[in-house]
């Protein structure tokens, strides 16, 4: 059978221009497509473009399951395209553009045809040239940060230490002919050769090339391993040299401001003078055009130009999220001079003359204050760009945790704090050691100074990539992800349920802006629980401050997004996934693939756990747009299993001493959100790589969980770390209202659909048909009633996952019986009304909801979801 799938832009019609190529990922269903060499785009016409594909992931069959595409840079990119596996038929010969790779020892060259970029192998910087049409428009790119030792508070005189990074390692991940990814490692050296101070800021950046280009995607990845107590960064950042040439006048700053708005300027300005050098001298220059010849020239103008002051440096700083300052001065050693100011800047500015130029463009510029923009020596030969993510203005970092302990040196008295302020603490656990963060960047490469409306194309395309993306039709179809269907409006029932769905994303997506969610470490992530004597939500109080995926937020906006297609649900899903799955999870140390619980810092809780780090929310951003990044953090899982060696995560409360033997590398594991966790790892490496080691721990288990007498209700069963094998001999019945709630249901529906192991799929049956049973079905099944049976709503999708399985209409009933009665607080129509709260009871207007909690919203949304795809046909009304 052959595949024929219709792709379409993420964010409606097609962009005007294609200038740096794209990349998605799609699904194929299973036995559909052999491999990614079958695979054809197509445009509206039907005519074969220029394409690369790759495998992302495979079927156990072999089949292709998921399939990495691109395409090259265009002028006029189609409106749609087709995705057919006709056997990969290509545009004609020589007419379809090409990334060319050169390696040697020493270096490696990307030409995509329009520019070229030389890369070293080793040294500060992360490429030597960018040119366009053979002519270089920026050399020596290299990441740079301060290091201050102490804050001003503190005792002492405020040092500030400069590095710059250093590249160890360069490797050519994909070579053409669409697309070249280049992928550079290294850490920050000191500047100075006196230093005492060690290197820091392991980093990992992606450059991205595409045929015809004349841009290049850089994402940037850090890993932050300084000494909270002592070392407060104080700007981290991208600089670029840029060689300019020429008269002064045709040197040209461009830097986007708010709204499509842009600062159009001259290093030295001819227009507003007293004397006029000539209108078609004022109209080039504005233009960016080269202006006439000087005896063309007034020469009341042409004479006096050396007393026209050159503008040497210039600076866009945006410390919030709610301002920006524009300003600019002659030299070094005099004042600056104010030149305007804003609201939310696009994050994109450019530096050129009459040969061409450099911009830059960093996505989410002031959603993740504070960053800025600086252009320096531009009266020079050697100009600079430097684009900081982290504002050398801004108060220095300060990872420091929030409070001093409270004197909860003990268990006991950490359980006490845990009933009080709901915050798991534990001495040294708040330590932000080995979390990270990813920026993007958009660095391109000008024969000219192009128009503003081309800039401010550039600009718009560094800050909302152009996305492809199949429908939610077809992903449905493709058979991925488990329980869920397209939006479905059919009846009044299904109609208000919808409806419900989208009220609890807008609210959010309101609350986001209207609390100012925004920030280098918190962009992405939500509150956990809302304060409605102060109408606020619950920031400073240990574990009801930032979310950090508590009862799977994630996972409800990328079934939000898969059914929808809507492009503001992915952009909310993509933030999500960028912060919970760098800032939340430890990328070194020894809590390496572990999360942080939710807390008032992102690091602050003492309970590091698989359940937040789990591969099973961060899947699906991996599949959809083939990103490189969030495989590494996919690949940092592999073997997870290994941490419960190192950190208990039940050490405080752990009732039976012998299920946790680390002496024999035998460990108890939870068959919740533990084996949940290592379940979605096992299954997402098996499906990406083939590694028999995850396929192995992944089917062994599954096979042990059969073979226990309770099954999922044993709750906890002895792990060997060296078999991978649980013992199957356990007869317990323990039972958690979390264990289901953190990817076990997705997971498990997907393991029974994708691999025959009966016994398996009869212990998943028995817990979901048991854990809303009444007490008398639950004792004749295994003897006793379970205990901790809460949030009701969030299981009614277990039993209608049992009714679909079973063909249980009656069990169907009880589930929908079970949603409505359990909703607690999201169960009737004025749980989804908004309530305005004015100043001066709060700082600036915001909405309330009747409930505010990010678990009733997440479990809620995932309910209606998973029940409306297994038993809709039984929906009331």
């Amino acid at each position: 059978m052959t595949q024929n799938t219709h792709v379409t832009w993420l964010d409606g019609g097609a962009p005007l221009e294609l200038s740096g190529g794209t990349t998605w990922g799609m699904p194929f269903a299973r036995g559909m497509v052999a491999g990614p060499e079958e695979l054809t785009v197509r445009d509206a016409n039907n005519q074969p473009v220029a394409s690369q594909a790759w495998p992302l992931a495979t079927w156990p069959d072999g089949s292709l399951k998921w399939a990495g595409l691109a395409l090259p840079a265009t002028d006029a990119p189609s409106p749609e395209y087709r995705v057919t596996s006709d056997g990969g038929a290509t545009p004609e010969a020589g007419t379809a553009p090409q990334v060319e790779v050169m390696e040697t020892e020493d270096s490696v060259t990307v030409t995509t045809g329009p520019l070229e970029m030389v890369i070293k192998r080793r040294g500060c910087s992360l490429f030597s040239t960018l040119s366009r049409g053979g002519v270089t428009v920026a050399r020596d790119g290299r990441l740079v940060s301060l290091l201050q030792d102490c804050l001003a508070d503190g005792p002492g005189p405020v040092a500030r230490e400069a590095f710059t990074g250093e590249v160890t390692a360069v490797v050519l991940e994909q070579s053409g002919p669409i697309r070249a990814v280049v992928r550079l490692e290294g850490k920050h050296c000191p500047d100075s050769a006196t230093s005492d101070k060690p290197s820091w800021l392991p980093f990992i950046v992606r450059l991205y090339f595409y045929a015809g280009a004349r841009s290049v995607r850089m994402v940037h990845s850090f890993i932050w391993d300084g000494d909270a107590e002592q070392d407060f960064l104080a700007g981290l950042g991208v600089r670029f040299t840029v060689p300019l040439e020429g008269e002064l006048h045709n040197r040209h700053v461009r830097i986007a401001g708010a709204d499509g708005g842009f600062l159009l300027e001259a290093v030295r300005g001819l227009t507003g003078l007293r004397r006029d050098p000539g209108e078609e001298v004022r109209r080039a220059q504005l233009a960016g055009d080269p202006t006439p010849p000087l005896a063309e020239w007034n020469e009341e103008v042409s004479g006096r130009l050396h007393l026209i002051p050159a503008w040497n440096d210039y600076t866009l700083s945006q410390l919030s999220a709610d301002g920006f300052e524009l300003r600019k001065r002659t030299a070094a050693n005099h004042g600056w001079v104010g030149i305007s100011g804003g609201t939310r800047a696009a994050g994109f500015c450019s530096l050129s003359d009459n040969r061409g130029g450099l911009g830059v463009g960093i996505k989410d510029f002031w959603q993740s204050h504070p960053g800025q923009l600086d252009i320096g020596n531009a009266a020079t030969g050697e100009a600079s760009l430097t684009a900081w993510i982290y504002s050398p203005e801004a108060q220095p970092m300060d990872l420091r945790f929030y409070h001093d302990g409270l004197s909860q040196d003990t268990f006991e008295e950490q359980l006490e704090g845990l009933e009080i302020t709901y915050e798991d603490y534990e001495p040294g656990f708040g330590n932000p050691t080995g979390i990270a963060r990813t920026h993007e960047l958009n660095l391109f490469a000008y024969s000219s100074t192009p128009t503003t409306e081309s800039l401010a194309a550039d600009a718009k395309a560094a800050s909302t990539p152009a996305l492809l993306q199949a429908t939610p039709e077809y992903l449905h179809s493709a058979q991925v992800f488990g329980d869920w269907t397209p939006v479905d409006r059919s009846t009044p029932a299904r109609a208000e349920l919808e409806d419900r769905l989208d009220f609890l994303f807008d609210f959010y997506t309101g609350q986001v802006e209207q609390r100012r969610w925004y920030g280098f470490w918190n962009y992405g992530d939500v509150m956990h629980t809302y304060d409605f004597d102060r109408h606020v939500w619950r920031y400073d109080v240990g574990g009801y401050a930032w979310d950090n995926s508590e009862l799977s937020p994630d996972l409800w906006l990328w079934y939000s997004y898969l059914r929808s297609g809507r492009a503001d649900i992915f952009r909310f899903a993509e933030a999500m996934t960028r912060h919970t799955g760098e800032v939340d999870v430890y990328h070194l140390g020894p809590w390496r693939g572990l999360g942080s619980r939710h807390n008032v810092q992102h690091w602050g809780c003492s309970a590091k756990q698989l359940r937040i780090s789990t591969p099973a929310y961060r899947r699906f951003y991996y599949y959809l747009t083939a990103d490189e990044r969030t495989g590494d953090l996919l690949t940092e899982l592999v073997d997870s299993d290994q941490n419960f060696l190192g950190l208990d995560p039940v050490r405080k409360v752990r009732p039976d001493a012998d299920t946790y033997r680390p002496d024999r590398n035998a460990l108890g594991v939870g068959l919740g959100t533990d084996w949940g966790s290592l379940a979605a790892t096992w299954l997402t490496d098996w499906e990406r790589t083939g590694n028999p080691r995850s396929r192995d721990r992944l089917l062994g288990t599954m096979a042990d969980i059969g073979a226990l007498k309770y099954g999922f209700l044993t709750g906890e069963a002895l792990y060997d770390l060296d078999k991978g094998r649980f013992d199957a001999g356990r007869e317990a019945i323990r039972v958690s209202h979390l264990s289901a709630v953190f990817g076990l249901v997705e997971i498990c529906s997907e393991l029974v659909d994708l691999v025959p192991d009966k016994e398996f799929e009869r212990a998943w049956l028995q817990y979901c048909r048991l854990f809303l049973a009444t007490e008398e079905e639950q004792i004749q099944a295994v003897g006793q009633p379970l205990a901790g049976i809460y949030l009701t709503q969030a299981h009614s999708r277990l039993s209608a996952y049992a009714a679909s399985r079973l063909g249980d209409p009656g069990l169907a009933t009880r589930a929908w019986e079970s949603f409505a009665e359990g909703g607690e607080h999201l169960n009737h129509e004025a749980a989804f009304t908004l309530k305005t709260i004015q100043p001066p009871h709060v700082l600036l207007p915001v909405d309330e909801a009747p409930t505010v909690s990010t678990n009733d919203a997440s479990q809620f949304g995932l309910a209606v979801i998973q029940n409306l795809a297994l038993i809709g046909d039984h929906l009331p009304g």
